[in-house]
């Protein structure tokens, strides 16, 4: 529940602004580096996995707009959770976002100074890392509208760098790397789907900040919307070209496959380019990130499941500023810690279980409510829990085990601000 003293959020975020962000979450280590162990599991058969997990990703995406569109407030699923399911589970939802984006965000910090290293080699990568986090949480901290811009002109120069490697590697493709196709069969093909469902999954930070985008009822579907598909028909294209030029076995045994991709080729610069847009698109990630925990914080502290100080918003930038400089102070601490491994699995798990609630809340919504009909979230909601159950045994109980914590911590702090809202 909003606080009625705070001057609240300001509405700033055009269709462009939403997509941008959307795109900025999206497009980062995914295709940078899940391709790679991808095609290590199922050969060249990995864009079909691709596309299944492209399938299970945009019935999550619908799900997630039509819901938005209903309730435009911070938060996304935590939100709905609340209201069309019950507390506990839009509790979990919340809960779960955190531990996942955090645990992310600190690896992209890493992903990032790694690559800038490569670019200006003058200090160290953790010093990108570190200067990155604090740039962006200024960042966000100055405005959404400001943020939004930034955003924008990142990932301008990520698309750009990527359609660059497409256009100079489609002549290139050699039909002969695509055989044998499915090496490891429907196996295969289903483990690659699973890995690639994680390139997909930024296109709910547009839903959790709902509450900034402008006339949310259109522009928040629409922005889903193009930005599932845009990173569809861009991973698709980039994969030919990746599995064409290099093959899977040469994918597979590298950390960074595209890069191994733009050194095959001889377009000018191509290897400088990938390289300027691989650490682009991990600080798109890592602002998206920054942006998508504060409003979650701001959100949970409005109901009292954090501490009630998260709901306040700055009078000045209108932005969720204690949140914000948080978000900063964890994710940089992961960060010099190396982020712990076993944060990190779990959040597979648990963010799963996130977009599972999202499509429970878009099954549960009243049938006037409902934009794309009842199968769609029908679809999203198995395809989330089959993926989820296929996750090995210690990964699952990992993230059952942060959920747990999770709730003993919202019982303390309901038991200290003894009236919830």
């Amino acid at each position: 529940m909003k606080n009625p003293n705070d001057k609240g959020l300001v509405r700033s975020l055009t269709l462009i602004d939403a997509v941008g962000i959307g795109l900025g979450a999206i497009i980062g280590a995914g295709i940078f580096v899940v391709t790679g162990i991808a095609a290590g599991v199922s050969g060249p058969a990995f864009i079909i996995g691709l596309l299944i997990a492209g399938v299970i990703a945009t019935c999550n995406a619908l799900s997630s707009a039509q819901l938005a569109a209903i309730y435009p407030e911070s938060g996304g699923t935590y939100e709905y959770g609340y209201i069309l399911v019950n507390p506990t589970v839009g509790f979990s939802a919340g809960w779960m976002f955190l531990i996942s984006k955090l645990a992310a965000a600190g690896v992209v910090a890493i992903g990032f100074g790694s690559y800038f290293y490569q670019l200006v080699p003058i200090a160290s990568p953790m010093s990108f890392s570190v200067l990155a986090i604090i740039g962006l949480t200024l960042a966000n901290y100055f405005g959404i509208k400001k943020a939004g811009i930034l955003n924008l002109v990142i990932v301008s120069v990520t698309l750009v760098s990527l359609l660059y490697l497409v256009f100079s590697g489609l002549p290139q493709v050699k039909a002969e790397n695509f055989k044998p196709f499915a090496p490891f069969g429907i196996t295969g093909i289903a483990e690659a789907a699973a890995l690639l469902f994680f390139a997909f999954t930024g296109y709910a930070r547009i839903a959790t900040l709902a509450e900034e985008v402008s006339e949310p009822k259109k522009t928040i579907p629409k922005a889903i919307i193009i930005t599932i598909i845009t990173a569809i028909v861009l991973y698709v294209a980039i994969s030919i070209v990746a599995i064409g030029v290099i093959g899977t076995e040469h994918m597979a045994s590298s950390t960074s496959p595209l890069q191994v991709v733009a050194d095959a080729l001889s377009a000018p610069a191509i290897s400088t380019v990938i390289t300027i847009g691989a650490s682009t698109a991990m600080l798109g990630v890592l602002l998206s990130q920054i942006l998508g925990i504060s409003r979650m914080m701001l959100a949970m502290g409005r109901r009292h499941d954090l501490p009630p100080v998260f709901q306040r918003v700055h009078s000045r930038y209108r932005i969720p500023h204690i949140g914000i400089l948080l978000t900063g102070i964890v994710i940089l601490l992961l960060t010099l810690l190396g982020s712990f491994e076993f944060i990190v699995r779990a959040a597979t798990f648990t963010i799963l279980l996130y977009y599972s609630i999202t499509n429970i809340a878009a099954i549960k919504q009243p049938k006037k409510d409902r934009m794309y009909g009842k199968l769609i979230p029908i679809v999203g909601l198995i395809g989330c829990l089959a993926m989820s159950i296929s996750l090995p045994l210690n990964v699952i109980i990992s993230g059952i085990g942060l959920l747990v914590v999770g709730f003993i911590i919202r019982f303390v702090i309901h038991k200290i601000y003894s009236n919830p809202k």
